[in-house]
């Protein structure tokens, strides 16, 4: 991933947000190409090499019809996920993720005791901050314009010792893939070592059963841990996950098949949904 990557994404982001606005008049390439400031053959390679299909295509992906289409084909395999326990490591792509919860001590004391390394890394959906402990990713948030990094990392580990990690370990690549592969890159499982109540461990947990190109909404995964009176507070669990993408709760979305409220943006929100349709096997 380079620069160039997450300066391709501002211009995606700022296509997806004009379509979405603008989707009942069904704009044209040469209508979004002009609001993007790009030609619309340029506008075109650009949207492709990013998305991996033409932007008519793309556009296909963030329609209601199509999240409605992922939340009926995200039911039986939610319930069948959940039917077979949540122990052990889970799918995400062509990757396992192993997931650790953090001792009440460590939870309590903000990281006291833990040395938390982060680094930035340019990804298709703009820069973002990776944070981890010896055992396993703790944390992946998208960053904003005026985010900063050691900030963040500091304020959710208040406690922990915060070092800058500069090398790059491939996490990123392992995720997205790279500019020659569409996909994510198979290897060791990756672990997860993450704070949270226990309600919210649970939640994560079942998010983590929501495979690529699926989608469920709050009232079903509260139906299958709890009850459908506990929608709210998973609605509140699924707001404070600590890691994005790997804990897909871009996969979650209203009953009604609207895709909004995702504390990295709900432009992102339906690029990661929209993407992940696109590179769908």
């Amino acid at each position: 991933m380079t620069n160039d990557s997450s300066q391709d994404y501002r211009r995606i982001e700022h296509a997806i947000r004009y379509i979405v606005e603008n989707r009942l008049e069904q704009p044209d390439l040469d209508q979004v190409a002009a609001e993007v400031g790009l030609s619309p053959y340029h506008f075109q390679r650009l949207f492709t090499r990013w998305a991996g299909v033409s932007p008519k295509k793309f556009l296909s992906y963030l329609t209601l019809q199509h999240a409605r289409d992922l939340l009926a084909t995200g039911e039986n395999v939610l319930d069948t996920a959940l039917d077979v326990g949540l122990s052990g490591p889970s799918r995400l792509h062509d990757l396992f993720v192993n997931f650790e919860a953090m001792t009440p001590g460590e939870y309590k004391d903000g990281g006291a005791g833990l040395t938390i390394s982060y680094a930035t890394r340019d990804t298709p959906f703009g820069p973002a901050v990776v944070m981890r402990t010896p055992r396993g990713i703790c944390g992946l948030e998208f960053l904003g314009p005026k985010d900063d990094a050691e900030t963040i990392a500091r304020a959710r580990w208040p406690g922990a010792e915060i070092v800058n990690a500069r090398e790059d370990d491939g996490l990123i690549e392992r995720l997205f893939g790279d500019s020659s592969d569409s996909g994510p890159v198979k290897s060791a499982p990756i672990r997860l070592h993450l704070k949270g109540t226990n309600f919210q461990i649970r939640v994560w947990q079942a998010l983590l059963t929501i495979p690529p190109a699926h989608a469920s909404t709050y009232k079903r995964i509260a139906e299958r841990l709890c009850s459908a009176k506990a929608a709210r507070a998973v609605g509140g669990a699924i707001g404070k996950n600590p890691v994005a993408v790997l804990i897909p709760c871009h996969r979650v979305i209203k009953e009604s098949g609207v895709v909004e409220g995702y504390r990295w943006g709900s432009e992102r929100k339906r690029a990661l949904l929209a993407w992940e349709s696109a590179h769908a096997p």
